[in-house]
């Protein structure tokens, strides 16, 4: 039984992380599109892009500072264990600067291309999150700050995480313009992936989620979770 439980520790380490590197790089793909990049890399990308550091760093920044907010708001009732956001902040800032060395090549420059860039990041960044949901280790720092709010306000989820895309965006919009860059990263891409990313997650899951949870837990977990 216990070589069983280290068995799937195992596999769901690997499906998060490898989740975690196919979200990374269907960031860098957003951001190569040119066309924006999502809500919740809005902000590190622009700030990114202001002060001429690499992204993956800026993001390992931003996000863990949304871990601080979360201590701030829980105090006392933050759970050490969450701490562990901080590496993943970590793991993800590292898989993005890998990833965007990867896709070095030029931007496109016709909006078709374009539009294909894009709607291959949106098809990785929602494969990414269906794994590394199904792996359930550690929620990404932005999910853990929306689940602090929305535990302290008593609101749903869902419409903590619309206000948390819309002020990180309105933040991000504000960064770009005083620093005289006009509307940079938040395009009509930022729209569909806000809109459009859920859709896809459920689509895969449809479709992929029995196979990876039965390569993660195993098929008689599979078939009670059907039952």
């Amino acid at each position: 039984m216990k070589e069983l439980n280290y068995q799937i520790w195992i596999r769901r380490i690997l499906v998060y992380v490898a989740g975690m590197f196919i979200l990374a790089l269907g960031v860098s793909f957003s951001i190569k599109s040119s066309l924006g990049v999502s809500p919740m890399n809005s902000l590190p990308y622009v700030i990114s892009q202001v002060i001429g550091v690499d992204m993956g760093i800026i993001t390992t920044l931003v996000f863990s500072s949304y871990v601080v907010i979360q201590i701030a708001l829980l105090r006392r009732d933050f759970k050490l264990k969450n701490l562990l956001q901080i590496v993943v902040a970590s793991l993800f800032g590292t898989f993005v600067s890998i990833t965007n060395r990867l896709l070095g090549m030029p931007a496109p420059t016709t909006y078709p291309v374009q539009l294909i860039f894009l709607a291959i990041s949106l098809f990785l960044i929602g494969l990414g999150i269906m794994l590394y949901l199904v792996g359930d280790l550690v929620p990404q720092p932005p999910e853990g700050l929306v689940m602090t709010i929305s535990q302290k306000l008593n609101k749903p989820f869902s419409t903590v995480k619309v206000f948390f895309d819309c002020t990180v965006v309105s933040v991000a919009l504000l960064i770009s313009f005083s620093s005289g860059h006009g509307m940079m990263g938040v395009r009509e891409g930022t729209l569909i992936a806000a809109l459009g990313i859920g859709k896809i997650i459920g689509f895969l899951s449809k479709w992929l989620r029995p196979g990876v949870m039965s390569f993660c837990y195993g098929k008689d977990y599979l078939a009670k979770e059907v039952k």
